[in-house]
């Protein structure tokens, strides 16, 4: 590891430790040339992860997508942003989690409903109605008596 104050090439690890999140490592260096020391950090490297469209075209997995979607449909609900938080890592850990470095929009829109469901109904109901793109008011309403069925 280069040296950020005299360029040496090396250096020694005096303290390592996770970060909070768990996913990356912090490590406390001195040069071994001016005893400078520094901190560098390692994570594992992430492939991108390809989204491909109802249209065939594919696109970079963009987890603020998600969260705009999952937004709008908790508009005036009791949903806290950090459960909406929440909801899209367990949703994009499930992805990479799944060793494809393709999935589809609808794979997404699955994993967002069934996370909406458990989280607010009728939050649920709202990303569904227009995930799913309902026709009629009877496509709706067939949706509607599903849920409450399970209840």
């Amino acid at each position: 590891m280069k040296c950020p104050f005299c360029g040496h090439f090396d250096s020694k690890v005096i303290d390592t430790r996770p970060t909070e999140e768990g996913n990356t490592i912090r490590r406390r260096r001195e040069c071994l040339k001016c005893k400078g020391r520094f901190t560098t950090y390692e994570k594992i490297e992430s492939q991108p992860i390809m989204v491909i469209k109802k249209d065939g075209t594919r696109q970079s997995f963009d987890r603020d997508k998600i969260i705009g979607g999952i937004i709008k449909a908790c508009e005036k609900r009791p949903v806290s942003y950090e459960k909406i938080e929440s909801l899209v890592d367990e949703i994009e850990k499930k992805i990479q989690n799944s060793m494809t470095r393709e999935i589809s929009s609808r794979d997404i829109g699955e994993m967002v409903m069934e996370k909406l469901k458990s989280a607010d109904e009728v939050a649920y109901v709202r990303f569904a109605s227009v995930y799913r793109e309902f026709k009629d008011l009877q496509s709706f309403a067939k949706e509607l008596e599903t849920i409450l069925k399970k209840k």
